[in-house]
């Protein structure tokens, strides 16, 4: 009993605070059945245990001796379970330390009794093992799991570890844990900083660059007076990029009235002037000695990089800087009928040269000069044509498909004649280059007795002579080389008997197909209506206060669309403009339509009186994929008298420039105003307008009005660009050349 109290003390001393209550109450039920089993064992007279080396067996004792151990390997294994020597005691770990030391100090032989009975428990858990390999292992366990309990006490306290440093376990959990933020702060970093860039890109793309667009579309749009009008006579009016934006700006002729009686032009002052097409401001202003009847741009000089813009009044050519407005060079020719044509380089100065022709008042003779591009240089003398009178025709720049070049001119009729022979007898010696002595023998075997080729020669006089080029009227005033080039390699329209259309084919001079209609009033405008690549031609006449719009087909002559409308007292060309789907929109000034149901108005106005003109005037925008739709982009009381389409290539969009008379109370000439509109922008506030029959009652109409405005909306316009499908076999091989 002594010895079973001392070990009971001893483990009591080792073990865990944790523990003393476990062990306490098994103790004192370990006690009450010893006592028990010594009381029952002396009434039965049964052998006892007496000590743990006689191997006497002692049944309730040896039950008891099998708690024991388990209490005991509880307590003597207690690393194993997860509960060091000092890990759960905190700072009062090192004085149960302390205490056990000072007793195991103190008696040797307690040591001894309690290392005997470690020995016992060890050797009742390993049975199967020898005696010598249990003392080994239990020796071996023992140690490590006492070792690596201070260890793991050592680094929760961050003192003396198994190496003996002080403080390590503090010092290098702290760069442990900033190497951890660190890692963790350059990960987000990675994350983050790509999503705020894209989401910055998104912004950028959905609010920014739309908004620039719609503001660039706001500034597209604008309107100005300038100068004064007098009656309702074509001005001068042209488009070029004379500012460097990659917008054409507009340039055109301005009449003023002043009050200086003294002046040499009297009472008015003319000039050219050029405005931006962003914001209508004045870029440069140009006074003439008299009114400017053309302005043609697109010459280019090598030594210049800015654009030429050539300036012609009735006796007078100028040259000037696009940019500036500054002089280059002027010549004086009377009698000055036609803007100037570009020929190919006369001189070899690698800039190409230009004809005009004069025609004196009351003469049946007409003049044709030729001028160097580079100087203004009269080359030769003016090489002089008997005519009869009649409407001038051209002069016009034609190239067969063998590379000869001719000149399309004529009074009422139209006649050809080679460029060579204008050249020889203008300057009485060959040209320089191999191309102009060139001679086309199926044009030349159509001379009859005299050195003309005659082109169209009728009864009825000739009305109009124009290319079959899809948009021509848009930009026929160029003197570029890719739309002169696309105006000369095709076939010609013609207008005849002010009633008769016809299409000539250039390869044999006969005529394709011809279509009857009512007098013809203005110029027909070449289009893509379907999709065969030919341009088919814009027609309109007037008749008893009704305006017939149709649209003829170009390759065969047949009726393609037909609309009528109140007569707007208007004699404009109608403007044909290339879209995204490939045809081309055509814009048209009218009145209201007459639709089927009202045909009874025209019937009301009596044979040769016209009707009352109306006060509004609207424009009208008209797509081949919805012939029975037309869009009102605008309407206005002025009298519109010259108009262009620029193409605005980056926002997909083209802007209409007019040039108005706007009416005035008093008796005072018109104001001259100057407008810019943005198609895209108009079509957004169009109103739709439905021609023929509606449906019956109670249907749908179709197409429907959101068909209708998504289709327009999407819609975008883009510069001509001439297209091989419409240009004939025969023409392919020379064109490629």
């Amino acid at each position: 009993m002594v010895q079973l109290g001392r070990r009971r003390s001893n483990l009591l001393g080792r073990c865990p605070r944790a523990v003393h209550h476990r062990y306490l109450t098994s103790l004192c039920r370990r006690s009450v059945r010893r006592e028990m089993a010594a009381a029952l064992s002396r009434a039965l007279k049964l052998p006892g245990k007496k000590g743990s080396d006689l191997g006497e067996y002692d049944p309730l004792t040896q039950a008891d001796s099998e708690d024991e151990s388990e209490e005991d390997d509880l307590v003597l294994n207690y690393p194993r379970n997860g509960l060091g020597r000092d890990s759960c005691l905190g700072t009062g770990s090192s004085k149960l330390r302390g205490g056990r030391s000072g007793r195991l100090v103190g008696g040797e032989d307690e040591a001894q009794e309690d290392e005997e009975e470690e020995e016992d428990e060890w050797r009742e858990r390993l049975p199967s093992k020898s005696r010598p390999d249990r003392d080994d292992m239990k020796g071996m366990q023992y140690w490590s799991h006492r070792d690596s309990g201070r260890d793991r006490a050592g680094d929760d306290r961050g003192g003396p570890g198994p190496l003996g440093g002080a403080g390590l376990g503090v010092h290098s959990t702290d760069a442990e844990e900033k190497r951890m933020r660190m890692k963790n702060a350059v990960r987000s970093a990675f994350f983050l900083v790509p999503l705020v860039c894209a989401t910055l890109l998104v912004l950028l793309c959905a609010f920014l660059i739309p908004c620039q667009k719609g503001e660039l579309e706001k500034r597209l749009q604008w309107e100005r007076a300038l100068g004064d009008i007098g009656g309702v006579t074509p001005r001068a009016l042209a488009l070029w990029d004379v500012d460097g934006d990659s917008v054409e700006d507009v340039l055109l002729g301005v009449t003023e009235q002043t009050n200086d009686t003294h002046s040499t032009q009297g009472n008015k002052i003319y000039s050219a002037v050029a405005l931006s097409a962003v914001s209508g401001q004045v870029l440069w202003r140009k006074v003439m000695r008299e009114s400017v009847m053309y302005i043609q741009c697109g010459l280019q000089y090598s030594t210049q990089p800015s654009p030429v813009v050539l300036l012609i009044g009735k006796s007078i050519v100028m040259a000037v800087n696009g940019t500036t407005g500054r002089n280059l060079w002027s010549f004086l020719l009377q009698s000055i009928v036609s803007p100037a044509v570009l020929l190919p380089d006369l001189q070899g100065d690698s800039v190409p040269d230009l004809l005009i022709a004069t025609l004196p008042a009351d003469a049946q003779y007409l003049y044709m000069t030729l001028i160097s591009g580079l100087t203004g240089v009269k080359l030769g003398h003016p090489v002089l044509f008997n005519l009869t009178s009649g409407k001038l025709m051209g002069p016009l720049l034609h190239e067969t498909q063998q590379g000869a070049y001719y000149i399309l001119f004529g009074l009422g009729n139209v006649k050809a004649i080679s460029l060579r022979d204008i050249y020889v007898r203008s300057t009485s010696k060959m040209p320089m280059t191999q191309a102009l002595q060139r001679k086309d023998p199926a044009w030349e075997g159509l001379k009859k007795n005299n050195s003309f080729i005659h082109i169209y020669r009728g009864d009825e006089p000739m009305d109009f002579l124009l290319p079959l080029v899809a948009g021509f009227g848009n930009n026929h005033n160029r003197l570029d080389t890719v739309s002169n080039i696309n105006a000369s390699k095709s076939d010609w329209v013609l207008v005849y008997g002010s009633s008769k259309l016809s299409v000539l084919r250039q390869k044999d001079i006969r005529k394709e197909w011809t279509f009857n209609s009512a007098p013809i009033n203005s110029q027909p405008a070449p289009g893509h209506f379907n999709e065969d690549g030919v341009p088919d031609l814009f027609i309109r006449h007037s008749a008893n206060g009704i305006m017939q719009a149709q649209v003829v087909d170009g390759a065969n002559g047949h009726l393609l669309w037909t609309a009528e409308f109140v007569c707007p007292h208007l004699f404009l060309e109608t403007s044909a403009i290339s879209t995204s789907t490939g045809q081309s929109a055509f814009l048209f000034w009218a009145s209201e339509p007459i639709k089927a149901q009202k045909n009874v108005t025209k019937t009301t106005v009596a044979p040769g009186v016209a009707a009352a003109e109306p006060l509004i005037r609207k424009l009208f925008l008209m797509h081949p994929a919805y012939p029975t739709i037309l869009l009102e982009l605008t309407s206005t009381t002025d009298t519109t008298v010259t108009s262009a389409v620029s193409y605005q290539e980056r926002q997909k969009d083209a802007t209409y420039i007019t040039v108005s008379s706007r009416p005035t109370p008093d008796s005072e000439p018109g104001a001259r105003i100057v407008k810019s509109m943005s198609l895209r922008a108009a079509i957004t506030k169009a109103q739709i307008v439905r021609l023929g029959e509606s449906n019956k009652t109670g249907e749908p109409v179709k197409p429907g009005a959101f068909e209708v405005n998504k289709f327009f909306r999407r819609l975008s316009f883009k510069h001509q660009v001439r297209s091989e499908r419409y240009i004939r076999p025969y023409l392919l091989e020379a064109y490629i050349q």
